[in-house]
């Protein structure tokens, strides 16, 4: 005669050599799965009713596969993920290896607790490093591990459940103003100059600029297309590759009062070819970080501007745009961000608008070009 198939939602208890009793569930498959001993019929017996309980819900995780070290699991996590970037994933084994595995490296996934998690977050707290906005991301980077585990059900619930350590706050960026611009345009190697202006007045990022070609502008209409974002990291390997996000590949109308400087750059500075890179290092390759930093540093303590980041210049420009009157969707269009792209399935913001903000942006630098004169 066949054996009968156990179901899920049995189980039994017994008496074990030592005197206690141990509980077992029936895991659906055919085997019996240990739930512990316990020194009494009573409390083997409770303990299997609260996990038949969940299996009839859909709550309960085999208690065996709870024991992987969640440093293994962490692993396989970082390595399955096909659609985090280079820079990204740079990051998060940073951000693992320095402030994550050294808690939680060799303790079962089954017993990290919400106590184990708090406790872990506030001594990062006290002791002040990493910073607020990296601890975030530290914090979200466990959470999101520790929610993939729930997903394939070797955890019942997510024990990351601190309200707001997953928010960054970082510190509000300085609005440079249009003469502080120009200057630094001035100051800056000449081959640079425009890069320091698209950043402000195009609101692009560094990676953009230094990923963008000839093909990508447009002198006659006056746009530059970002289709590409150049990433470089720690340990100096470039790669350039699509923007992370939908948004982030857009199209840019250029203020008409940059359009000469535009041309005379291209003329003067940028590689041959539809291909050929805009923005060039000293020796006439790819744009770094580390070969315009130094120009960077230069022009910024000469003008008493050492507050300032490159970065800041698009926030600068983002901010000018506002004050065109551009509406919400406008500017998140223009700048690529992230965050737009629901906001663009409905309202998409449009080439003749972009040139509206582009030729208040040129009256701007116009007014202010004429003062420097």
């Amino acid at each position: 005669m066949a054996r009968r198939r156990r179901q899920k939602g049995s189980g039994a208890v017994r008496q074990l050599p030592s005197g206690r009793w141990q509980a077992r569930i029936d895991d659906g498959a055919g085997s019996r799965i240990s739930l512990g001993s316990f020194p009494t019929k009573g409390d083997a017996t409770h303990a299997l009713l609260l996990a038949t309980s969940d299996q009839a819900r859909g709550s309960w995780v085999d208690p065996t596969e709870g024991r992987v070290p969640f440093g293994d699991y962490a692993g396989g996590w970082l390595g399955h993920r096909s659609t985090i970037g280079p820079r990204s994933r740079e990051l998060y084994d940073s951000l693992l290896r320095n402030h994550i595995l050294p808690t939680f490296g060799t303790i079962a996934l089954g017993d990290i607790s919400t106590r184990t998690v708090r406790g872990w977050h506030a001594r990062l707290v006290t002791s002040g490093r990493p910073g607020q906005v990296t601890l975030a991301k530290t914090y979200r980077l466990l959470r999101s591990i520790l929610a993939t585990a729930v997903e394939d059900g070797l955890l019942v619930k997510n024990p990351c459940v601190i309200s707001g350590a997953g928010v960054e706050h970082s510190p509000e960026r300085p609005v440079a103003s249009i003469d502080d611009v120009y200057a630094l345009a001035e100051a800056v190697e000449d081959r640079y100059r425009v890069l320091v202006l698209l950043a402000t007045f195009a609101s692009m990022r560094f990676g953009e600029l230094a990923a963008l070609t000839r093909g990508g502008v447009d002198l006659d209409e006056g746009l530059i297309r970002i289709t590409a974002a150049a990433i470089e990291l720690s340990d100096g390997t470039r790669s350039v590759g699509r923007p992370k996000t939908a948004a982030g590949r857009r199209t840019i109308a250029v203020p008409l009062a940059l359009l000469p400087d535009l041309r005379d750059h291209l003329e003067n500075f940028a590689q041959p070819g539809s291909d050929g890179l805009v923005f060039v290092g000293p020796l006439g390759g790819p744009l770094r970080r580390s070969n315009w930093a130094k120009s960077w540093r230069v022009a910024t303590e000469s003008l008493g501007l050492q507050h300032l980041h490159f970065h800041d210049l698009r926030h600068t420009g983002n901010t000018l745009a506002a004050a065109t009157g551009a509406s919400t969707k406008e500017l998140m269009n223009r700048m690529g961000h992230s965050s737009s792209r629901a906001a663009l399935i409905y309202q998409h913001a449009t080439i003749e608008r972009e040139r509206v903000i582009a030729q208040r942006l040129s009256d701007m630098m116009t007014e202010a070009g004429s003062r420097t004169r």
